[in-house]
């Protein structure tokens, strides 16, 4: 498979956050946004932001901005269903996703994904972490055939709104990941806790 296409998905409210964009904020310097665009950019052929409103917001950023096709913030899979119609323009046969509140996800994250969709003979593949012997998804970080989207979007239309409801209907696999993988910020405590893990990664 040739690389995906790259999906930062940055449509939520962030309401535990006072609103606004999230990956607009700053850790060590640079915003969320510039940290997860480093990590998913080199896993992309093309790299693309789900985000709702002005997109004038992410000028600087130098990417298509792709906003939810279907009202109402449903949340996550609106913005894989935007990410990919935006593939399919550009002939792509799938998209790799990532949450713009989330700084150190893996920079192999497609290519275990792929592999584990590949191994496991599924179409999708979600990003997985063990927490106290269970098995946690991750489903903003997931592996999509484009060639699902219309099935996506009929099952937006018809009020489908939980990710995994969906993958699990197409018999997604799980990759698993180390546990603090996917540590996203939905606090100020959270904004704390990633200073600190920046400082140890700088001294690593």
């Amino acid at each position: 498979m040739t690389l995906p296409g790259g999906v930062i998905l940055a449509g939520g409210l962030a309401r535990r956050m006072g609103g606004g964009d999230k990956g607009l904020l700053l850790l060590g310097g640079q915003s969320l946004l510039d940290r997860v665009i480093d990590r998913l950019g080199p896993q992309s052929g093309l790299l693309a932001l789900n985000a709702n409103g002005d997109p004038g917001r992410f000028a600087e950023y130098g990417l298509p901005v792709l906003p939810d096709t279907v009202p109402e913030y449903p949340g996550p899979l609106a913005g894989v269903l935007a990410g990919m119609d935006w593939a399919a323009e550009a002939g792509l046969s799938h998209i790799v996703t990532a949450a713009a509140d989330t700084p150190f996800f893996p920079r192999d994250l497609g290519a275990r994904l792929a592999r584990t969709a590949r191994k496991a003979g599924t179409p999708i593949a979600l990003a997985a972490t063990q927490e106290e012997g269970r098995l946690i998804r991750h489903p903003t970080f997931g592996l999509w055939p484009v060639a699902l989207r219309a099935d996506l979007r009929a099952a937006l239309e018809g009020g489908l709104r939980k990710v995994v409801l969906w993958t699990d209907k197409h018999g997604a696999a799980t990759a698993l990941f180390p546990d603090d993988a996917f540590f996203n910020i939905n606090t100020p405590q959270d904004m704390a806790r990633a200073e600190a893990l920046l400082a140890a990664e700088d001294t690593a």
